[in-house]
């Protein structure tokens, strides 16, 4: 099984090195080259809410990704250290109004719902001390690939 793990300051401007490397890995891990796209386009929701989770809670923490390739399956986990509300909590953050909980809360539902309809399996754990997307697709093996 090989790993290959990111690190990056919880910037906007970083996405787009995580998606363009988790793209790399996906297809050297033999991810059908038709799916490529969805892999780009959910690892850059995945980490797109990831930055703005940081940014919003004042977190300096990095931004992580582990891209793990394994026998039948390539598999990508988008970590935060926000802490993460259970679901019905209102309970108004440190920073914001009665109001801004609840429109942060739509904006991270509707960043799921994007990621939910781009990946098949998908697996998203949240609690006190940050939370974790891990996304997964088959892959083809290698003996497969010649004629």
């Amino acid at each position: 099984m090989a790993t290959v793990e990111l690190r990056f300051s919880a910037l906007p401007e970083h996405v787009r090195t995580a998606r363009l490397v988790a793209a790399a890995v996906a297809r050297r891990a033999g991810v059908d080259e038709a799916v490529l796209d969805e892999v780009r386009l959910a690892v850059g929701e995945a980490c797109t809410r990831a930055v703005g989770l940081h940014q919003s809670g004042g977190i300096s923490a990095p931004v992580r990704v582990s891209l793990i390739e394994e026998e039948k399956q390539f598999s990508i986990e988008v970590g935060d250290e926000a802490p993460h509300m259970a679901p019905g909590d209102k309970t108004p953050g440190a920073a914001g109004g009665a109001d801004e909980p609840d429109i942060d809360a739509e904006e991270d539902e509707m960043g799921l719902a994007v990621i939910s309809g781009l990946v098949d399996d998908v697996e998203v754990t949240a609690g006190e001390n940050g939370g974790l997307i891990r996304m997964s697709w088959p892959t083809t093996p290698p003996a497969a690939l010649v004629p």
